[in-house]
């Protein structure tokens, strides 16, 4: 960005070349672009997605009802098809139990449960849907800013990102273009260059 002041600066003087004032310019856009645009397309993206996650938060706390359960006895030979699940990675453990669905009908299986040393009789909660059937709990609100707050980072990171890239990319061309313009003077000053009497 230095280079580019000191380019502007110097734009009248007669060793000035076109590409120096094109590489000037392209670096006061990108400057310009990489403090208002990459912020607005990172706030949007993040106001977007905050929206997006509330409308999915309000949904699941419409299609997803906490019941209490009550422990019937251990997992058993049904927990080993768990091993893989996160419910064991936080510490829960898994248990029959049985539980009164938000329809009325009593339910039962294997779920996870936060209770230390689950024991039968033991009651704990269980997020079902409508029908009774087992769901992960809905999103928090917490969680909900934090996936916009990563999503706004990320959008604005990707921007800043294209910007750079384009501006090297035109950096790039730009140099490239000068050097064939000098490579067209050296050829035309041809080999007799410096030579006494070879009229240059």
């Amino acid at each position: 960005m230095r280079d580019a002041v000191v380019i502007w600066r110097r734009r009248r003087s007669p060793l000035c070349r076109p590409t120096d004032l094109a590489e000037a310019w392209v670096a006061l856009v990108a400057a310009l672009l990489l403090v208002t645009a990459a912020p607005a397309v990172g706030w949007l993206t993040g106001s977007l997605t905050e929206d997006a996650l509330r409308q999915s938060l309000r949904a699941q706390r419409h299609q997803r009802h906490p019941v209490t359960a009550e422990v019937t006895g251990p997992g058993g030979a049904a927990a080993a098809a768990f091993r893989d699940d996160p419910a064991a990675a936080d510490g829960r453990h898994r248990v029959r139990a049985s539980w009164t669905a938000p329809d009325g009908r009593v339910r039962s299986g294997t779920v996870a449960t936060a209770l230390r040393a689950p024991r039968a009789g033991d009651r704990f909660t269980v997020w079902t849907d409508a029908s009774g059937r087992p769901v992960p709990r809905p999103m928090d609100e917490e969680a909900a800013r934090v996936h916009a707050a990563l999503a706004g980072v990320g959008a604005w990171a990707v921007s800043a990102l294209l910007v750079e890239s384009a501006r090297r990319l035109v950096l790039w061309r730009l140099v490239r273009r000068r050097f064939a313009r000098l490579d067209r003077a050296w050829a035309a000053a041809g080999p007799d260059w410096g030579r006494t009497g070879a009229g240059s």
